[in-house]
């Protein structure tokens, strides 16, 4: 199916995370690439088989993050996705962590896959790598300059993980300005991972943007469906491994406990 018939205004769909362990040129590298790979092709599996709508492939153990992958964090994510798309059959997308756009949409476009996150699309943030400033005009032009319109960018407002420099910039303006800035939808997470979204930032996001509004954190078995109550679709990746544990594989019996309580 194609990623633009599941990401939609009122669809309650799931996109689950392959999060790779960490990649070659990290901190927490452990010399066998065949092993990263492995770990990301059997989650997506897992979370196929039990029933997500899509998946992405993000380099989440990298930490101490940048805002840019090095080369060798570029080829090893463009290999783990490459795999991860030809193992499952639903759409799969990218996320270049923190926030490396030209990574992400030409992993995307060189492995035939659908969709992009982009953590910090049209917010000045501070984290501990220090200050990111918006991408949102050179991420488009970059998407456009390679002939990629058909892969959607879903982008992030106020991301986790991070402070905003300006904190005058309400919610609401920070949807907007990514809607007006051609984002095919917006992201609102909670504070950190495994922090469940406010369901008064959805509500506020969503009430100025026609665009689909996404809950990118804590979205777990408990609180599923009064999340998608309001939002159209979550992101989900901690409360699938076992005991939040990002570096487990992906849980089959978590997976399906979460899916099971959301009631379409």
């Amino acid at each position: 199916m194609e990623i633009r018939e599941i990401i939609g205004v009122g669809k309650r769909f799931v996109i689950g995370m392959v999060h790779c362990l960490p990649l070659p040129g990290t901190v927490g590298y452990g010399g066998d690439c065949e092993k990263i790979y492995a770990q990301a092709v059997q989650d997506a599996k897992t979370l196929e088989e039990c029933g997500v709508d899509a998946v992405i492939v993000e380099n989440m153990g990298d930490g101490p993050f940048a805002v840019k992958m090095d080369p060798a964090q570029t080829v090893a994510l463009t290999v783990a996705t490459d795999r991860v798309r030809h193992a499952v059959k639903i759409p799969v997308g990218v996320d270049a962590a923190f926030c490396d756009y030209e990574a992400s949409l030409s992993i995307a476009y060189a492995t035939g896959c659908q969709f992009v996150r982009i953590p910090v699309f049209v917010d000045t943030v501070e984290f501990y790598g220090g200050i990111i400033t918006p991408c949102a005009r050179d991420c488009m032009t970059f998407r456009k300059n390679l002939h990629a319109e058909h892969i959607m960018v879903l982008g992030d407002v106020q991301v986790k993980h991070t402070n905003m420099l300006l904190p005058h910039v309400t919610i609401e303006k920070s949807a907007k300005n990514a809607a007006d800035c051609f984002a095919d939808a917006i992201i609102v997470t909670g504070s950190a991972i495994g922090e469940a979204t406010p369901i008064e930032m959805i509500e506020r996001a969503k009430k100025v943007v026609k665009i689909p509004v996404i809950a990118g954190s804590g979205v777990n078995a408990q609180n599923i469906d009064e999340q998608l109550h309001i939002a159209d679709g979550a992101i989900i990746g901690s409360s699938l491994k076992e005991g939040g544990i990002l570096s487990n594989p992906i849980s089959a019996k978590l997976v399906k406990e979460v899916l099971a309580g959301l009631h379409k």
